[in-house]
């Protein structure tokens, strides 16, 4: 299983979206489900190309804790499963 931390969502919105967009974070942008729901659509992609099939979450509420530990309050914003065939 892979638990991926997008760590700076919010820049990567404020770069795509500019002034506009920093202005609208936290108020109508929600950063981090912006960047997972793009880039669940690009694991989805080439996991297709590469014919591996898979369940893919975006949740909220997971935070790791050191290296050796992950708090689990969850609550799924989007899941995806990718089927061949």
């Amino acid at each position: 299983m892979l638990v991926i931390e997008v760590t700076n969502a919010r820049e990567v919105v404020r770069k795509r979206m500019g002034p506009l967009g920093g202005r609208l974070l936290g108020k109508v942008v929600d950063a981090e489900a912006q960047v997972e729901k793009a880039l669940i659509q690009e694991l989805e992609k080439s996991f297709r190309e590469f014919g591996i099939e898979a369940r893919i979450f975006s949740v909220d509420g997971p935070q790791m804790i050191g290296r050796s530990h992950l708090e689990i309050p969850l609550q799924v914003r989007e899941e995806r499963q990718v089927r061949l065939g």
